[in-house]
């Protein structure tokens, strides 16, 4: 019997170490396997804060601070055989492909295409091809916006604002023969416009960021489906809106930083101005 107690105690010690040695191994290095709703820090921390609302889109909004946040600027030019080449400059953010579906990390994931507000695509890298056929798929449109997601879906924001860009495709329908199209005198090389609308209290295309150059002119067209104020901060620009009609605003974005365009009595922020 007393030989028989150091053997256990020998082995009771061994099973210990391989527990802790286990342990150690498991929780010793960052993971994206988990689905979404398993993550160890889901809604707090580093990882953002999930909110309630959401993108327009059904994916609910992932805040984070301003300071460090993922930033997106989308472009494109016509490809040479068919459709647009789309370029996506990020900051402070990384694409995933490979653990889309897991654990939402800080400043990494996928974006997202919309065109005219209505899902497009789901973009895994700096440059997408969007051919003409799935613009007509889409039911056209010119505006080009892209928000960047977690690797679990949801939308990274700041504030109650999704991280987004946009962009005008260079052609005013699909299929048009880009050197076939007629010029649009109302809107020079260096206008950024942007389309709005508002119908039963919700904002389309979804809120979002659209990047400007310092000096060019921006044209807001913006259509309610009731009487409104249209109000551009910074600039100090406003608009009746009566219900119904496409009113257009137009102004030189000689100043720089962040600007809200939003409406008065129903209180809707319809986009934000980047004017670098």
């Amino acid at each position: 019997m007393n030989r028989r107690r150091p053997a256990r105690a020998a082995l009771a010690l061994v099973t210990a170490a391989a527990l802790a040695l286990g342990a150690g191994a498991c929780g010793g290095r960052a993971t994206t396997h988990h689905k979404p709703g398993t993550s160890h820090a889901e809604d707090t921390g580093s990882n953002g804060r999930l909110l309630t609302a959401e993108d327009g889109d059904g994916h609910r909004l992932r805040r984070v601070d301003a300071d460090g946040a993922p930033e997106v600027n989308v472009t494109v030019r016509p490809d040479s055989e068919d459709g647009w080449n789309v370029r996506l400059t990020v900051r402070n953010f990384r694409f995933t492909p490979d653990s889309v579906g897991g654990a939402a990390l800080a400043g990494r994931g996928h974006a997202r295409l919309f065109l005219d507000g209505h899902p497009l695509a789901r973009v895994y890298g700096v440059w997408y091809h969007l051919p003409k056929s799935l613009v007509r798929a889409a039911g056209g449109g010119t505006r080009l916006t892209a928000g960047l997601y977690a690797d679990d879906h949801t939308a990274w924001a700041v504030g109650s604002t999704p991280v987004r860009a946009s962009t005008t495709l260079a052609e005013a329908a699909p299929g048009t023969d880009a050197s076939s199209a007629a010029p649009d005198d109302s809107a020079p090389d260096d206008t950024v416009t942007v389309d709005v609308a508002v119908r039963d209290g919700k904002v389309s295309p979804a809120p979002g960021r659209t990047e400007v150059g310092k000096g060019r002119t921006v044209r807001l067209r913006v259509r309610s489906d009731r009487d409104d104020t249209l109000h551009v901060h910074g600039y100090d620009k406003e608009a009746r809106l009566p219900a119904g009609r496409t009113v257009t605003v137009t102004f030189t974005a000689d100043r720089t930083g962040l600007f809200e365009v939003e409406t008065h009595e129903s209180d809707l922020l319809l986009t934000q101005l980047v004017v670098r």
